[in-house]
């Protein structure tokens, strides 16, 4: 019996698309995504949000384009925006072609949805004219009626059916610049429907539990389902939906591909829960490390655990590691080896400085591979 090595994910084959300029699909890495919650007419705040959104990482950031004020508005906002802006538009055709002469990026639009084939047209049109793809958003909270009547409640086959007709309607108009995302608030039916859509066409997907709650709940219920689908080797772009603050969408969004060894943005801290055995204040160290750390984007390991029954264990798997020793004085390991000691109070300041460093030193390594090229 032969045995998938429990590291491999085999990526599932997907046609690519652009969104702006971000690649989406084939062998591009997987992008993170959140939306605004801010009224979009409202420049200056979203604009805000959208930077602050930058900051923390984010490749695409959706707005809701509900109404002519909102498409008004896109225009600056876009001209502001450093990253490509999907234009949320639902039951309007109108508002999906004013967000393209706007400068959307992508517009997230279910063609069915828009009326008559002749709409479909202006929009596609507007979309090829302007360099716009496309998302299709099949939801298992608003199912066309045949399907309900078909299958009778919300299930993978009918949100599978339903993309499906979306795209038929784009490709009968000659447009293949759209990915798919067939999205639940429950975890089974989401990852269900997703796995059957992989199975039945090649476009990229774009993966998520929607309406998945707050921060704490809603950052595990969309780790099971879109970590489940990423180790599987399903998805292209995800976004995490959480009852929260956009940042922190971002920041879950790339913990889940850091999780899988998908993509890997800033410090990954590796530390034991604690126990009696600790020789310092693990939890309170690491609360505070992650905070002063949270600047730094380039990626690395840093190990804390409070004493030496993992602690060298781990170390050897890290760059930096850290490991709690008696009467106050610890160890410090660099690149997997014992480095020097360190008492308890200069912890924190410590860590942070070595990290700082280092991500100092490979930056300009970095810069000078590049110069080579």
């Amino acid at each position: 019996m032969s045995v998938r090595p429990y590291r491999d994910i085999y990526r599932r084959s997907a046609r690519q698309i652009m969104v702006g300029t971000v690649p989406v699909g084939g062998d591009a890495p997987i992008s993170v995504q959140t939306m605004t919650n801010t009224l979009t007419a409202d420049v200056a705040g979203t604009v805000a949000q959208i930077k602050a959104c930058e900051a923390a990482g984010a490749d695409i950031v959706r707005v809701s384009c509900p109404d002519e004020e909102s498409t008004a508005a896109l225009g600056e906002i876009v001209r502001q925006a450093s990253v490509p802006i999907v234009a949320d538009i639902h039951f309007h055709y109108k508002r999906a072609i004013e967000a393209a002469q706007a400068g959307a990026a992508c517009l997230r639009i279910n063609p069915g949805n828009i009326g008559s084939a002749e709409r479909v047209r202006e929009v596609v049109k507007a979309a090829k004219d302007h360099g716009c793809s496309m998302r299709i958003g099949v939801n298992a909270g608003s199912l066309e009626k045949h399907l309900l009547e078909k299958y009778g409640e919300p299930v993978p086959e009918a949100m599978v059916e339903s993309a499906l007709e979306h795209a038929k309607i784009l490709e009968d108009n000659d447009f293949f610049e759209f990915k798919i995302s067939v999205k639940a608030s429950d975890v089974f039916l989401a990852a269900a429907a997703y796995q059957g859509l992989a199975e039945a066409c090649d476009y990229p997907l774009h993966l998520g539990v929607t309406e998945a709650g707050g921060l704490r709940t809603g950052t595990i219920k969309s780790s099971i389902g879109i970590g489940s689908l990423l180790w599987a080797g399903i998805g292209d772009t995800i976004r995490v939906s959480l009852s929260a603050d956009p940042v922190e969408e971002v920041k879950v969004g790339f913990d889940i591909l850091k999780s899988l060894g998908l993509r890997h943005r800033g410090v990954n801290v590796i530390s034991c829960p604690s126990c009696a055995r600790q020789q310092f204040n693990v939890i309170e160290t690491v609360r505070v490390l992650e905070e002063r750390l949270a600047h730094i984007t380039t990626p690395m390991t840093v190990s804390v655990i409070g004493c030496v029954v993992n602690g060298p264990g781990e170390a050897r798997e890290t760059d930096i590691g850290f490991t709690g020793g008696g009467k106050g004085t610890h160890q410090v390991y660099i690149a997997g080896q014992p480095d020097h000691r360190l008492k308890d109070k200069d912890i924190v300041d410590h860590l942070v400085a070595l990290v700082e460093n280092k991500a100092a030193e490979i930056e300009r390594e970095r810069q000078v591979a590049d110069a080579a090229e």
